[in-house]
């Protein structure tokens, strides 16, 4: 199951840490989303270690995704505990002030709260109604226990021990035909790419000229692995294979480095056979010297020429040994002259390649490489536009994700 856990600011907040654990031993996927009151008394970084995935709780820290929808939608069940009287005011209310309220809103599966809070609060009549409002929809409740509060304080209003609430939330699982059977969570990603296998070639190749000269480009990686993160963000188990990174990749993705065009195709021919997504984002050198010296070049004076040979197009190699159901994207990235636009040279590419996907943008010294905004024209394989964008790197990211998830047969 993917089982949404919604975690409120009381107190009893701690013993929902074990809920968690209990869940993740019991083979289910768990995404915790606490309100900013619950992490004065257990941190993010806690529900992040015990679940393996984000803990986020503003409803605009990851835009792109629109997680404020698709983790209510992408639920199985959802448990709020502890529930507070202020939260159970809310969902009454039907307020959306925060990822968790928004989640709610958005979601079909079946909801169980767990209130926790001091006695006179649990029976106060505005709590009393609310709970009976939200009964009357339909929403689970987990009666709270009796013993001892905050402080000296001793009464109904305790949060239930962790092994009953799993126990409660499993009985009203099963009440909803849900299997409750140990699974493996990566078959139950909370993205729209759970369970889908992503390759991705980021960075530029270097080809040697001699012991310490290189021919290159100005491809940093930034766009390559932010296409990486963002899947992973989606719920894919991601692969990057990195020529000439020096950036740091998110937990829970595979690197592989490389160096010259030909060592990316051969880590690529070797791993995207397996892929259901294949994303050549690498910037690779069109030449290399037919010859690299092994020892320094030294000046003397005179004019060097070089020998240059055509490298592997690794690109429509991908696509020539593509399996049905896969999905191949590339990358051109291009600049306009008197012969032609930048469109006009994506269009010609985009036929040459055969990719399902061409994702053209157009480059220059200042524009493009690095960290900072990109804009893209996205191509069929027939040269036709399916979709335009810009901004950060992660933003173009999603986009390109989003078509290909429009093109992936599962």
């Amino acid at each position: 199951m993917r089982v949404l856990l919604g975690v409120t600011g009381g107190i009893a907040a701690y013993k929902v840490a074990l809920v968690a654990r209990r869940l993740k031993e019991d083979g289910h996927s768990v995404r915790v989303v606490p309100t900013e009151a619950s992490l004065k008394f257990v941190g993010r970084a806690t529900w992040e270690a015990l679940t393996g995935e984000p803990a986020r709780s503003d409803t605009f820290e990851n835009v792109p995704s629109v997680e404020h929808i698709s983790l209510g939608q992408r639920a199985d069940i959802v448990l709020v505990a502890p529930a507070t009287a202020d939260f159970l005011a809310s969902m009454v209310s039907g307020e959306a002030r925060d990822l968790l309220g928004n989640a709610l809103l958005a979601t079909h599966a079946p909801v169980v709260v767990a209130p926790a809070m001091h006695t006179e609060m649990w029976r106060h009549p505005a709590t009393t109604a609310n709970v009976a409002t939200l009964l009357a929809r339909g929403v689970h409740v987990i009666e709270p226990a009796s013993g001892r509060l905050t402080g000296s304080d001793s009464g109904p209003g305790r949060l239930p021990e962790p092994e009953d609430l799993v126990a409660a939330l499993y009985a009203i699982a099963q009440s909803s035909q849900l299997d409750v059977g140990a699974s493996n969570p990566a078959e139950h990603g909370w993205g729209d790419l759970g369970g889908c296998r992503i390759v991705i070639s980021a960075g530029g190749t270097r080809e040697p000229v001699d012991a310490v000269r290189f021919l290159g480009n100005r491809s940093s990686g930034h766009q390559g692995f932010a296409l990486a993160e963002a899947a992973r963000e989606r719920g894919a188990d991601v692969t990057v294979v990195a020529a000439n990174v020096v950036l740091p990749l998110g937990e829970g993705i595979a690197r592989i480095d490389v160096e010259t065009s030909a060592q990316l195709a051969d880590a690529m021919g070797g791993i995207a056979g397996d892929a259901d997504v294949v994303i050549m984002a690498a910037a690779v050198a069109d030449y290399r010297p037919a010859s690299a010296s092994t020892t320094k070049i030294k000046k003397d004076g005179k004019a060097l020429t070089l020998e240059l040979v055509e490298t592997e197009d690794i690109l429509a190699s991908l696509v020539t040994s593509k399996r049905p159901g896969q999905v191949v994207v590339g990358f051109a990235a291009e600049t306009g002259d008197d012969a032609g636009s930048v469109l006009e040279y994506g269009r010609a590419k985009a036929l040459q390649k055969g990719a399902d996907l061409l994702v053209l943008n157009a480059v220059g010294e200042t524009v493009g490489f690095g960290n900072v905004p990109n804009s893209v024209t996205i191509l069929d394989g027939a040269g036709d536009v399916v979709a335009t964008g810009s901004g950060s790197k992660l933003a173009v990211a999603h986009l390109v994700l989003d078509q290909a998830v429009a093109r992936l047969k599962r």
